[in-house]
């Protein structure tokens, strides 16, 4: 009989006061996965968002970072209740609900996805992530609220009246800072160095850390210590889109030098 669930990489590493790394895949194959899994990130970010993948996708992008002992998060759509639920019992490790728009959604957010005494998840446990009912049922419920994170991504102008509200919510676990959309909606796409960005991108982490909840956000190597310093632990450093067309570009480069 199945004791535990999975350990989350992640929460194991920003419950201890680490910094954990993240990747994004954009591409829908399992190869990508186990490539950033086996070179050592904590977590790899798939998406269901902005990207087609189906569900067979987000299931082998899983089971590919599980063989590493990489935890995934999943992006989900903002559709029905199923749709947040489901990457969860494919035993994802985590979802990010983007979006967020006041105190009330994400009410709703973790009501529909935290178990009893937290929320009202729907509950299964026939799944991945409750063994295939090899886990003892309450043991279930409990270690999925434990082991599996709920991260609120707030970025847009709108939710941040609820700000200190949403962060002192129980039952989730991260405050997700997302600058791109959030410098569309202050009308200023693509300002990163928007003073009311930065601004946001530190209130946030300040927050979060305040009522008990983690930050992440998105970022590079080279701006990461900044980011620890404002308060994130959880940061997401790349994508595979990024990493292919860099290296694409860099050889036709290095072709046409040659002149040949």
């Amino acid at each position: 009989m199945l004791t535990q669930m999975r350990p989350s990489r992640v929460l194991e590493k920003v419950r201890s006061g680490k910094v954990a790394t993240c990747f994004k895949l954009n591409m829908s194959g399992m190869e990508v996965a186990e490539i950033a899994a086996m070179c050592g990130f904590d977590c790899l970010w798939t998406d269901r968002e902005h990207v087609v993948q189906d569900w067979s996708d987000i299931k082998a992008q899983t089971l590919a970072a599980k063989a590493y002992g990489t935890d995934m998060m999943v992006r989900v759509s903002r559709g029905p209740y199923s749709d947040l639920i489901k990457p969860l019992e494919l035993d994802a490790t985590g979802i990010l609900v983007p979006h967020v728009m006041s105190l009330e959604d994400a009410k709703r957010v973790v009501h529909y996805t935290r178990f009893h005494p937290v929320g009202r998840r729907p509950i299964d446990g026939g799944n991945a992530d409750g063994g295939y009912c090899n886990l003892d049922f309450d043991e279930y419920l409990r270690q999925a609220n434990r082991q599996r994170f709920v991260i609120l991504q707030i970025e847009d102008p709108e939710p941040l009246a609820d700000l200190e509200a949403i962060a002192a919510l129980d039952g989730y676990d991260m405050l997700f800072f997302g600058p791109a959309d959030f410098s569309q909606g202050i009308g200023t796409p693509g300002d990163f160095d928007n003073p009311l960005l930065i601004e946001t991108r530190k209130r946030i982490a300040k927050v979060a850390r305040q009522h008990g909840k983690f930050a992440a956000t998105t970022g590079s190597v080279a701006d990461l210590p900044e980011l620890v310093d404002m308060g994130y632990s959880f940061v997401s450093l790349g994508a595979d889109v990024c990493a292919v067309s860099d290296c694409c570009n860099k050889i036709i480069e290095d072709f046409n030098k040659l002149s040949l």
